[in-house]
Formats: C-alpha cells, sequence, structure tokens
C-alpha cells in the first residue's frame, strides 16, 4: 500500500544534474530524437529547475492561508507539468502560444452564481491543451468545456464526502487480487448495462487489454496486464488508502487522466482566489453551503495527489 506521498524526498533522485541528463537522453532515445545526447545536457538543468520550483510552491501552499493557497497550488503543478512536458519535447517551448494557461473561465461571475455548475472551456493552444497532447496523446480538446461539479465527479478521495452530503457515491472501489480486479456486479444496475455491453464499454475506455473472467458470482471479475498505477484509466487511483476506484459518472471526463482533472480546478480555484475576492472571501469566512468543504478537502487531496501523479508519470519513463 502507498501511504501520504513524501514531496520533500520524491523528486531528489533527479537533483543531479548527471542524473537528469541520464533520464533525459533516455527518454529522447527511446522517442528516436535526434541529437538526444546534446538535448539532455541542455535541457538538465531547466528540468530541474522545474521540479524544484514546483515543489517550492507547493511546500509555502501547506504553510499559506487558505485564501491563496490554490494559487500556489495551481502554479506548482503548471512547474512539475513543464518538467514532464521537456520529457517529451526537447525544445519545450518553441512557441509563446504555448505558454498561456489553454483554459479559460468566465471572469466576473453571474448574480446567481453556483460554483459547482461553473465552467471552464478548453483552449485551442496553451499549457492546456499542448500537456493533453503530449503528455496523454490528447487532441482535439478544443472548444470543449467542463463544470467544476463533473470534475470533483472525477477524484476518487472525493467519493466519501459525495456520500456523506448527498447521499450517493461518485465511485465504487475495484478490489485488486494477484492482478485481478473485482467490480461489484451492481455496476452493471448503475449503468443500466447488460454485462457484455459493460465489458465492451471498459474496454473501449481503457488503454490495456482486459481479459474478463467468467463468473457465476455477484462480482465482475477482469485482469490486466502491465498495469502501471498513473495511466490505468477508466479505473483512478488513491495512494492513500492504496485502493483503485472506478467512477461512476459516465461524462466525458472518464477518458481524462486524473492529472488533467486536477490541472483544470486548480486553474479555476486560482482564477478565483485572485479575481473574486468578494465571494472567495465570504466563502471561506461565512461557509454558506456545500462548496466550502468540497474545496477545502479538493485542497487537501491535491496537496500530495498533484506531486504524485507527477512523480508517477515520471517513474513510468524510468523504466
Amino acid at each position: 500500500m502507498i501511504h501520504s506521498f513524501d514531496l520533500k524526498n520524491s523528486f531528489l533522485y533527479f537533483f543531479s544534474a548527471n542524473t537528469s541528463q541520464e533520464f533525459l537522453k533516455k527518454c529522447y532515445q527511446k522517442q528516436n530524437l535526434d541529437q538526444a545526447e546534446q538535448k539532455s545536457y541542455g535541457n538538465s538543468y531547466p528540468f530541474i529547475y522545474y521540479l524544484e520550483h514546483g515543489q517550492v510552491y507547493y511546500e509555502q501552499a501547506e504553510k499559506a492561508p487558505l485564501v491563496i493557497k490554490p494559487i500556489l497550488f495551481f502554479y506548482g503543478l503548471v512547474h512539475l507539468v513543464k518538467a514532464c512536458i521537456l520529457t517529451v519535447d526537447p525544445n519545450y517551448p518553441e512557441t509563446t502560444s504555448v505558454l498561456a494557461h489553454g483554459v479559460s473561465t468566465r471572469k466576473r461571475k453571474k448574480q446567481q452564481y453556483n460554483f459547482f455548475q461553473d465552467e471552464v472551456k478548453f483552449q485551442k493552444s496553451g499549457l492546456f491543451p499542448y500537456m493533453g497532447e503530449k503528455l496523454f496523446h490528447m487532441k482535439h480538446l478544443e472548444g470543449e468545456k467542463t463544470t467544476m461539479g463533473e470534475l470533483f465527479g472525477q477524484i476518487p478521495e472525493l467519493n466519501y464526502l459525495y456520500s456523506q452530503t448527498e447521499g450517493r457515491t461518485t465511485f465504487l472501489e475495484a478490489e485488486l487480487e494477484k492482478d485481478v480486479f473485482i467490480l461489484p456486479r451492481m455496476i452493471l444496475d448503475r449503468f443500466h448495462m447488460t454485462e457484455s455491453r459493460f465489458v465492451e464499454y471498459l474496454q473501449s475506455k481503457s488503454d490495456f487489454n482486459i481479459c474478463f473472467q467468467e463468473s457465476a458470482g455477484l462480482d465482475l471479475k477482469f485482469s490486466a496486464k502491465n498495469l502501471n498505477t498513473y495511466n490505468y484509466k477508466p479505473l483512478r487511483y488513491s495512494p492513500d488508502a492504496g485502493k483503485f476506484f472506478f467512477p461512476l459518472a459516465k461524462d466525458g471526463l472518464i477518458d481524462f487522466p486524473e492529472l488533467l482533472i486536477h490541472f483544470l480546478l486548480l486553474y479555476n480555484l486560482s482564477m478565483i482566489a485572485r479575481y473574486e475576492t468578494e465571494w472567495w472571501s465570504e466563502l471561506i469566512k461565512m461557509m454558506p453551503n456545500k462548496d466550502y468543504p468540497f474545496i477545502q478537502t479538493f485542497l487537501q487531496i491535491t496537496s500530495s495527489k498533484g506531486p504524485y501523479l507527477i512523480y508517477q508519470y515520471l517513474a513510468d519513463k524510468k523504466h
């Protein structure tokens, strides 16, 4: 079981020019990129500095008052993401267009503002579509949008809060026994699918080959070979619980790696903290509705989950 993520020491392995250069060279050679040796020398320090700056932002966010936490977490994550991009794009950033955030939100909130319905929209260029394409081979995100409620519904660690506040669950635990996942058969009712239709659905959403096992009992069993713990969609992993979870929302976000979910939530929360001072201050001081417990809990989760997802991405590149 993986317990709380050790941010302080997690990236220490890379804090050596020799190690980072060797690591980047390996990444570039795997992709058959030209001048792997030369490019890895040129990028070893920028790579270290991105990780180091990201770590400092996270450490400061932990100590900071809630009112500015989202801003620090967001810029911390942005720096860590840029380190990941350097592993696949040695020329990053080639143009200024990739430096924009790549997402937008309504600056002035409407009178009857509802945080859970607040939207973020994906732009054609900028960091968000660039990381989607370079890190996860996701294209054509432009013009799509999503809400804060849909994004929260993709964070497995918020499942308990949903059941407490709304009396509904957003995830079902997928038990893992020796490479075999076990899902309760009730999931078929939740998805209104037959077993064979659910098998098709699961395979269409997965990056790995799934092999279903015949079982007459109350459970659905399937095995997944070569599973790594950063990209095994549609399942999501909680390092604190040491468990896998299956999302019950069927919206388009089931295709999104969790790193993108955290990026979008932190982007909007950081924009609110900067530009919606009155709403943000009232939320923190008055705690009028369920927004406060969800935002506060998410910020506690992302403080270690964000860097953990980055670490998993980089660790996978080492092999």
